[in-house]
């Protein structure tokens, strides 16, 4: 329950929510980020009003919690950050400001760590439309609530035209791992299942399409979504997961190749067995690319026990961010180090890891 300052602070939000906006100006200006009233303005209006939560609204240097809370919780503390510049800043099924939420939330559960409080740090192009970057904070904030996390502290700056491109968003997440979880992509052994909980290469797509550089047509939408409740599932029915990752730049190939090389094993993919939208693959066929590179944005990777595989697999399928997860392979002593595919045709080849850069600014 919230202390009586809290309680204070949340009614007297409630009041300032019923004022007009702080903010008249309807694009970013450097005075936005002078540290003087108009960036307190912008702060306040965009930020802090639709963050909403006591921690931020304090606008110390840093945020601050008591040990004893994250202690009940576990005896690990997961601490990860990442920093997203897609292009374009909306695109089908998500934006930048949701993809940066989900994206540092799943780094953290995929640790098997309860994701618990978020930094947002922004960096705005000048001329940015302050409605922009509304929506994008309001998103933000709604994934922020879909994940039970919280964005406690942050930070802005502002440069000139054409130093970056339009937003770039970082976010920190700090997280708590209880103390039967130890996953480590060095725990794999041969025998294990691969598992992944659903179709591979939508965001990929879906941001290449976006872009309107091509002549091409979809309905295919990012998998941008938390994967933190999923995780949790998981992790109840069955703690001794030997490795999680998200498959996110590099797609479900490069995961798979750091699994081989951290563990020194070898690992088969059956080609029937991994999910893919038959959208995806046509727009694959028709730009010669390889479905295994593309991002995903709510796709995990887990090697697990074989006799533990059919549970987990049950879990994650009655779960709405796994409905579609599949066993697709399986660790062996042979090849270490390599990434071999059966193909549907009975053949089998290297899945190497991603050489350059397939599709640029994909997060």
């Amino acid at each position: 329950m919230p202390t009586p300052p809290q309680n204070k602070f949340f009614k007297n939000l409630e009041k300032n929510r019923l004022k007009k906006s702080k903010i008249t100006d309807t694009h970013i200006t450097l005075a936005h980020g002078s540290g003087g009233k108009a960036m307190r303005d912008l702060i306040d209006d965009i930020f802090i009003s639709t963050f909403n939560n006591y921690t931020l609204s304090q606008l110390e240097d840093q945020a601050t919690f008591k040990l004893e809370n994250l202690i009940q919780l576990g005896d690990k503390l997961a601490f990860t950050t990442d920093s997203y510049v897609v292009d374009p800043l909306f695109f089908p099924g998500s934006n930048i400001g949701e993809l940066a939420i989900n994206g540092t939330v799943n780094d953290l559960a995929v640790g098997g760590a309860k994701p618990l409080y978020l930094t947002c740090s922004v960096i705005l192009e000048e001329g940015l439309s302050v409605e922009t970057l509304r929506k994008i904070a309001q998103s933000m904030q709604i994934a922020a609530q879909n994940a039970n996390v919280q964005i406690v502290t942050g930070d802005t700056k502002v440069v000139q035209r054409g130093a970056v491109d339009k937003l770039f968003i970082n976010t920190t997440g700090i997280g708590v791992i209880r103390p039967d979880i130890c996953i480590s992509a060095s725990n794999i052994k041969s025998g294990d299942a691969i598992i992944i909980n659903g179709e591979i290469g939508n965001h990929g797509t879906a941001i290449l399409i976006a872009r309107g550089e091509l002549a091409l047509e979809s309905e295919i939408k990012s998998d941008c979504q938390p994967l933190n409740d999923l995780v949790a599932k998981i992790l109840d029915i069955c703690p001794n997961i030997h490795a999680m990752r998200d498959a996110t730049r590099g797609g479900l190939a490069t995961v798979l190749n750091e699994f081989a090389l951290t563990s020194n094993v070898g690992i088969r993919l059956q080609e029937e067995s991994i999910p893919i939208r038959e959208e995806v693959k046509g727009v694959c066929e028709i730009l010669g690319l390889e479905p295994f590179y593309l991002a995903n944005e709510g796709k995990l990777v887990i090697a697990v026990g074989k006799e533990n595989a059919d549970k987990v697999l049950s879990a994650m399928k009655s779960h709405p961010a796994g409905k579609n997860a599949a066993i697709i392979g399986e660790v062996t002593d042979s090849n270490p180090g390599i990434v071999s595919l059966k193909t549907s045709f009975g053949a089998e080849r290297i899945i190497d890891m991603l050489v350059g850069e397939q599709l640029p600014r994909i997060c």
